[in-house]
């Protein structure tokens, strides 16, 4: 492999961190982001919308929906700055719309250029979370990408001397 082969891999490989509401999430973000900057990669933020529930009225199930829309947007970009600020780089923005393990999958098999899937666990101590035990057991055979699984009570020391 080239040196100029070599540093295009490095620079097409790039860091998923699912955006949810956990506290974990944070930590996930971080580890992908030093990572990222270390290795000359990039990282995707994947924020997935849960439909919303029928409503009555049509006008007004499809406003709830575009207000779930753009608090992801408003969300993303707010981490956006983050991500610039660790990385030097902007982030791939991603917003979905269903369930975040089949949101998750599907776009792992349309998306050549994701290379590696990072989650936290709980940082409480009650386990890997629901997308974890899915994606390493149910669903596991679907997962087309390394995923990494950073403890979610992390500090940031610990985060910089691991990455």
């Amino acid at each position: 492999m080239s040196d100029e082969t070599a540093r295009q891999a490095r620079r097409d490989r790039v860091f998923l961190v699912v955006v949810d509401d956990s506290a974990e999430r944070a930590v996930a973000l971080r580890y992908a982001c030093l990572r990222a900057a270390k290795s000359g990669g990039r990282v995707a933020l994947l924020r997935v919308v849960e439909p919303v529930e029928q409503a009555e009225w049509a006008g007004i199930e499809a406003m709830m929906q575009q207000e779930r829309r753009e608090e992801a947007e408003a969300l993303l970009n707010g981490l956006a700055a983050q991500v610039t600020e660790i990385t030097g780089g902007l982030p791939i923005l991603l917003v979905r719309e269903g369930t975040a393990s089949d949101e998750l999958l599907s776009l792992l098999e349309e998306d050549p250029r994701i290379s590696i899937l990072v989650l936290a666990t709980a940082a409480d101590g009650k386990g890997p979370g629901p997308l974890i035990t899915a994606l390493t057991g149910r669903l596991s055979a679907r997962l087309s990408v390394p995923m990494t699984v950073v403890p979610g009570n992390m500090s940031d020391e610990e985060l910089e001397r691991v990455t």
